[in-house]
């Protein structure tokens, strides 16, 4: 499957949009898209506080999706693009849908599991490898999540300071 940039761009996107969705429910923005024979055959964003379940995972919403449109557990013929690295949760379910072809916008240096901290993607010791690109919108993949840990942080650093303000009365 080979892409142009104005294509990969185009579908992180409407990853970029996936994003926004866990955003607006705050949820850890990350957001999935499956494509297949240039369609969209799958959509995920992060939903685990909202489903309470700790497994939906955007690429997992993504794969369920796509799983059910295609009518197959194997995604063959198909591109995952996801604007952060996937976990090893994830790369191991992208395997195991047999999807041949992973891009992703923005390194994950704590659970990235497609060459920043396990490559489970590319191990030669499992019998599915997968191909697997980066960089695509980088800067906006990689914003979206620091301005939500940005924003974060500042809450919990105000709620901290009102308990401390309110014990000192």
């Amino acid at each position: 499957m080979e892409y142009t940039l104005e294509e990969k761009e185009r579908f992180m996107r409407a990853a970029l949009e996936e994003a926004e969705k866990s955003l607006a429910k705050h949820e850890i923005p990350i957001g999935c898209v499956i494509v297949k024979d240039g369609n969209i055959i799958g959509r995920g964003h992060n939903a685990r506080e909202e489903l309470n379940q700790a497994i939906m995972h955007a690429e997992i919403m993504a794969i369920q999706e796509a799983n059910h449109f295609e009518g197959n557990w194997r995604l063959l013929d198909t591109t995952l693009f996801v604007t952060i690295e996937p976990c090893v949760m994830c790369s191991g379910a992208i395997g195991l849908a047999r999807i041949p072809q992973v891009i992703y916008g923005a390194p994950n240096q704590k659970f990235g599991a497609a060459g920043s901290l396990y490559n489970v993607l590319r191990d030669t010791r499992l019998n599915h490898r997968v191909e697997v690109e980066s960089g695509i919108l980088e800067d906006d993949c990689a914003k979206i999540m620091q301005d939500f840990f940005r924003q974060r942080r500042a809450k919990q650093s105000g709620l901290k300071e009102k308990a401390s303000q309110g014990t000192d009365l």
